[in-house]
C-alpha cells in the first residue's frame, strides 16, 4: 500500500469547496451540538473545550459518589428442608392436558415456565398448537385482576362465594332456572362436578357453545357411517390428500397432530417414497 496516496471523503474535500474549507477550520469537521447537551448556567452559550471538558470532568465524578451509594441487598436463603421434589437451578416436568392435548410442563421452583408436546402420549393428541404453547403466559399476565370483585370493589373470595351461594338458594327455591355456559366439555371430573352441582340445584340447565363448532361434521359422520363423532385421520398412512375448505394442516381439527403424521410421509432420504405421495388443497 503506497503511503503517499492522499484520499478524500468526498468531492467536497477533493474541491475544496468553500462550504467544505469553511467548516474545517474549527476542531471538528461536522458541527457537534454540545450547547444542547450542556446547557446549565455557567457555561457559555459558545462551548469550548475546557468548559466541555469541565462539565465531562463533573459527570465522571458524580456518576462516582453515586457509585458509593449501597444497593438494596437481596439474600438467597436457602431451604431449612429441602423439599425432595425441589432443587433451584434444576427443571422439573409434569404431564398434563390442554385442549385434548397432551403437554409437558416445565416448572422451576413451582412456577411452569414452559409447555411442550408430551412425547409419550398414548392415545391423545401429540402436538402443540400456537394457543397451548402461548397457555403459560395467563399466569404472568399483569392485566388480570388479583383478587375477587363484587361491584366493582376488592372483597374477599369467601364474601363473594356468600353472595353467589346466596344468589344461587334465592333462585332455585323460587323455581328461576340456572344456567351455565361453556365449551365443549369432554373432562370426567369436569362433567362430575357439573352433574353434582345439578343435584343441588335441579333447576341447572348447562349449556356448551363453541366458537368453532364440529356439529357439520358430526352430522355427517351420523348421516353416512352412523356414528356421531369427530373423527380422527391418519395422513402418515395416506399417498393422496384432497382437502376442501380443510386447513387439516392449521386450524382443522387437530392440525398439530396432523401436521406430525404429515410430516412422517415425507422423508427426504426416500425418493422412492416421496415419489408417489402427493397433496392437493382445494
Amino acid at each position: 500500500m503506497d503511503s503517499n496516496k492522499k484520499y478524500w471523503k468526498g468531492l467536497e474535500e477533493l474541491n475544496q469547496t468553500p462550504a467544505f474549507v469553511e467548516g474545517s477550520k474549527g476542531e471538528f469537521a461536522e458541527s457537534i451540538p454540545v450547547e444542547d447537551v450542556l446547557n446549565e448556567a455557567g457555561l457559555s452559550t459558545k462551548t469550548p473545550r475546557r468548559d466541555f471538558l469541565k462539565a465531562l470532568g463533573f459527570g465522571l465524578g458524580a456518576v462516582s459518589l453515586a457509585a458509593c451509594n449501597r444497593t438494596p441487598v437481596h439474600k438467597a436463603v436457602p431451604y431449612l428442608i429441602k423439599p425432595e421434589e425441589v432443587t433451584p437451578g434444576i427443571p422439573n416436568y409434569y404431564a398434563s392436558t390442554f385442549n385434548g392435548q397432551s403437554i409437558l410442563v416445565k416448572t422451576r421452583e413451582g412456577r411452569p415456565i414452559n409447555v411442550e408436546p408430551n412425547p409419550n402420549a398414548i392415545g391423545l393428541n401429540q402436538g402443540l398448537d400456537s394457543t397451548t404453547a402461548a397457555s403459560v403466559l395467563d399466569l404472568y399476565d399483569e392485566s388480570k385482576l388479583k383478587q375477587a370483585q363484587l361491584k366493582g370493589q376488592d372483597v374477599e373470595w369467601s364474601k363473594l362465594d356468600g353472595e353467589v351461594v346466596k344468589a344461587l338458594n334465592a333462585a332455585a327455591s323460587s323455581g328461576k332456572q340456572i344456567t351455565i355456559v361453556s365449551n365443549t366439555v369432554n373432562s370426567p371430573s369436569t362433567l362430575a362436578a357439573i352433574t353434582a352441582f345439578g343435584t343441588k340445584f335441579p333447576t341447572v340447565n348447562h349449556v356448551q357453545y363453541d366458537a368453532v363448532s364440529y356439529s357439520g361434521i358430526i352430522e355427517a359422520n351420523k348421516a353416512s357411517f352412523g356414528r356421531a363423532v369427530v373423527p380422527s385421520y391418519n395422513f402418515e398412512n395416506a399417498n393422496v390428500i384432497v382437502s376442501v375448505a380443510a386447513d387439516f394442516l392449521g386450524t382443522w381439527l387437530a392440525g398439530e397432530e396432523h401436521t406430525q403424521q404429515y410430516a412422517k410421509n415425507r422423508d427426504y432420504k426416500s425418493l422412492e417414497k416421496r415419489k408417489n405421495v402427493t397433496s392437493r388443497a382445494i
